[in-house]
């Protein structure tokens, strides 16, 4: 098994069967799996900030800081790579509430903002732990498509 972390504002994919992508440390930060099961080619993308909105010049340089931007370009890469659209499997996990943060809100912004994009685009999410207050790490194994969500001690499949 080789192991692919994804730090924060960050994206990995992999076309390697034995792969394994990991995020650690997901809060209010988003993490976004996609993944055709036909050709077995997968990516995790994680997420700071919901749009690029005001910072333009942030999204040319690093993309994967934002979900509207991130998983765009995320998705290009696959489809780059031979994915097709309608096959891809999109799983999603953090945006938690951190801290209080009442004020910013920033989870929910980040779920909001994935919520928009996919719907513009017409993909539903396969499946999603989003929201509440814990931190996750997420992982997707790409033998299988497989998203499992690691929090406190406790493994979900997604």
């Amino acid at each position: 098994m080789n192991l692919h972390i994804v730090n924060i504002s960050d994206m990995k994919f992999s076309t390697n069967e034995e792969d394994v992508i990991v995020t650690y440390s997901l809060g209010s930060c988003l993490g976004v799996t996609a993944y055709d099961p036909k050709i077995k080619i997968g990516g995790l993308v994680h997420c700071l900030l919901p749009t690029a909105g005001a910072a333009r010049e942030k999204a040319r340089d690093n993309p994967f800081m934002f979900v509207n931007t991130g998983v765009a370009m995320m998705v290009r890469r696959l489809m780059d790579k031979g994915a097709e659209k309608s096959r891809i499997i999109f799983k999603a996990g953090g945006g938690a509430n951190m801290r209080n943060d009442t004020l910013f809100n920033t989870g929910a912004r980040n779920f909001e903002a994935l919520e928009t994009l996919l719907d513009r685009n017409q993909v539903k999410l396969a499946a999603l732990d989003v929201g509440g207050t814990i931190p996750r790490t997420m992982f997707l194994h790409l033998d299988t498509g497989r998203v499992v969500v690691r929090s406190l001690g406790e493994e979900t499949e997604l």
